[in-house]
């Protein structure tokens, strides 16, 4: 059944969430500048996110916050209402691994409460940003909402701000070796928020390191990008203790003879790559979507699509272009754009972690294509990171606290990185450009023409970048990430050209400034993310979207402190407390509009 969001009232459950606020806050409360774990006490971070005060943007743009205080916020749809528009927003619950993140622990009052921040959830916001309606799909013993376990990733309607169904990610199984009920949970549902149900689509996807993300749309299909299953194409320790599943080829691979070492409690497991963690098989044949749930041609590091309109939509599944890390954010470029119409993808690079680490790994932008013959187009992953192969010394790994061996063993053993494959399947396709490492470039928008002005030009698109998680040393001084970097393209019809800068980032307002043609420019290069600089400011963008109002809506995941290799303040205070502590409560909706 279709959503009749557009014109259904508000439910019992709206009023009630109204009620319950103003009751909980009441008027005129003052926001405290600090913010913790409940379940970690001392991990506790600067917290005011102001309007954004500190927050330097080209001359022309303005930057104010939207909404706040939110848990986890990773995506966000814009429905028109009575000539106005709702904002909608997801929440996405735990994801990361560590104790503080346990979604059981009893100070949030369990799995199912309706008040755990560790659940996923949608919050709807009016265009002012004054919420009207909260904790709809709220995961419930009997199933019937998200799945507790997260993280659930995206929204968005088939039909854009003309509404139709909304589609969601999610998944059960948290990212980077976070535990979970399994794999091949990563999901896609329709939501009716009117009516607070949720109905499957296609379940049983694959999860893992990362799952099912993003959501696009185009001529009778929906796109998602689906994560790989491993950090760099071997299951070690950081995939739920080797628990978890590997990952899955789109197309029949070769192995190469090389395998990857894991110390645990004085044990050592060799494992091979799309293996899982603890298989040795040098140089065999691994199927097309061995492992995918029943025969599903589900695979892993791809752009895959199914018709959506189609009886079993599950049974229509195809990739459409694979051979990378974690494709997350997916985006259609305008028909008269440089890119005449294709598919962009954000690219996040691999991390000092787990069985087969790296160090310095770019994230990439690419372009997705299927192939003329209907396979998808390979983009070089495992063994090419962007232009080069794993083997240069630069992606060398260094040692580091998510390493699956201690750092003298890893630079014995782990060095060169290594090739999973014997040979590609097709020759990779290399990508449009590259860019530092660690930046965990995400999801995106393209610029309608009423934002363009100054530095902004025609047809360009914004990329939220997350920033890292400390796994190795700082990208450069200034450190890259925790921002929105503009991407430039020439004009159609012209040989293409790209170029790339930095659009919003933090920076005290006394050291604001500007360049000659109006780009923001900051004049003290050691700021960092908004909780580690004491900022009014970002902290970890998952996503940026236009709504129907022209503005640029950037979502900011909020506070994570971490293993402190890139930054020691944003360094966890516990060790038991490790990996990575999420700061329920930091999240911020960021929007930014046009002034000239």
């Amino acid at each position: 059944m279709r959503s009749k969001l557009s014109v259904c009232p508000f439910t019992v459950i709206d009023v009630l969430e109204l009620l319950l606020a103003a009751l909980v806050l009441g008027p005129g409360v003052a926001h405290a500048q600090q913010a913790g774990n409940p379940a970690c006490p001392g991990e506790e971070v600067f917290y005011n996110p102001g309007n954004g005060e500190d927050i330097v943007l080209p001359e022309g743009y303005r930057v104010e916050m939207f909404a706040r205080d939110l848990n986890f916020p990773t995506g966000i749809a814009f429905q028109r209402a009575k000539g106005s528009f709702r904002v909608l927003v997801l929440q996405s619950g735990t994801g990361l691994p560590g104790a503080c993140n346990n979604n059981e622990a009893p100070v949030f009052g369990g799995k199912f409460s309706p008040r755990n921040p560790f659940t996923p959830d949608v919050v709807i916001f009016d265009r002012a940003g004054n919420r009207i309606a909260g904790g709809l799909f709220k995961p419930t013993p009997n199933g019937s909402g998200f799945q507790p376990d997260g993280p659930a990733i995206d929204l968005a309607f088939e039909n854009g701000f003309q509404g139709g169904r909304l589609f969601a990610s999610d998944s059960n199984q948290g990212v980077r070796g976070a535990p979970g009920q399994g794999n091949n949970t990563s999901r896609l549902v329709t939501l009716d928020p009117g009516f607070d149900r949720l109905n499957v689509f296609i379940n049983r996807l694959p999860t893992g390191d990362h799952p099912t993300e993003q959501i696009a749309f185009r001529g009778g299909f929906i796109y998602w990008s689906q994560g790989s299953a491993t950090n760099s194409g071997v299951t070690g320790l950081d995939n739920g203790a080797g628990g978890n599943q590997h990952d899955i080829p789109c197309q029949d691979i070769v192995l190469s003879n090389n395998v990857w070492a894991s110390l645990r409690e004085g044990e050592l497991t060799m494992t091979s790559g799309f293996s899982f963690h603890g298989v040795t098989r040098p140089g065999n044949t691994v199927a097309a979507f061995e492992s995918a749930f029943e025969g599903l041609h589900a695979c892993t590091g791809a752009i895959l699509r199914a018709r959506i309109d189609a009886p079993n939509p599950a049974a229509t599944i195809e990739p459409f272009s694979w051979g990378y890390r974690n494709p997350f954010g997916i985006r259609f470029s305008p028909a008269n754009h440089a890119l005449n119409g294709r598919l962009f993808v954000t690219e996040n690079g691999e991390d000092e972690r787990g069985a087969r680490p790296t160090n310095n790994a770019p994230d990439r932008l690419q372009v997705a294509e299927q192939n003329p013959d209907g396979t998808p187009d390979f983009h070089g992953w495992p063994d090419m990171f962007g232009f080069l192969d794993s083997t240069q010394a630069i992606f060398n790994p260094i040692g580091g606290p998510g390493d699956d061996l201690p750092p003298a063993l890893v630079r014995q053993l782990d060095v060169p990185v290594k090739h999973v494959l014997a040979f590609p399947p097709q020759a990779p396709k290399q990508p449009l450009a590259l860019e530092p490492t660690d930046v965990a470039a995400v999801g995106l928008d393209f610029a309608p023409d009423s934002f363009i002005h100054g530095v902004v030009k025609q047809g360009a698109a914004l990329v939220a970048r997350e920033g890292d998680f400390g796994f190795s040393p700082a990208n450069g001084e200034p450190k890259e990430g925790h921002d929105i970097q503009l991407v430039n393209f020439s004009m159609q019809g012209q040989p293409l050209q790209i170029s790339l800068s930095r659009f919003a980032f933090n920076c005290p307002q006394a050291a604001q400034a500007h360049g000659p043609d109006g780009a923001a420019r900051c004049e003290d290069p050691t700021i960092k993310q908004a909780f580690v600089s004491q900022l009014r400011g970002i902290n970890r963008p998952i996503t940026a979207m236009f709504g129907p109002d022209g503005a640029l809506y950037l979502v900011d995941y909020g506070a994570v402190r971490d293993f402190g290799q890139s930054d020691p303040r944003a360094q966890f205070q516990n060790p038991a407390d490790a990996p990575l502590v999420q700061i329920p409560g930091t999240g911020v909706i960021w929007k930014i509009t046009r002034t000239k």
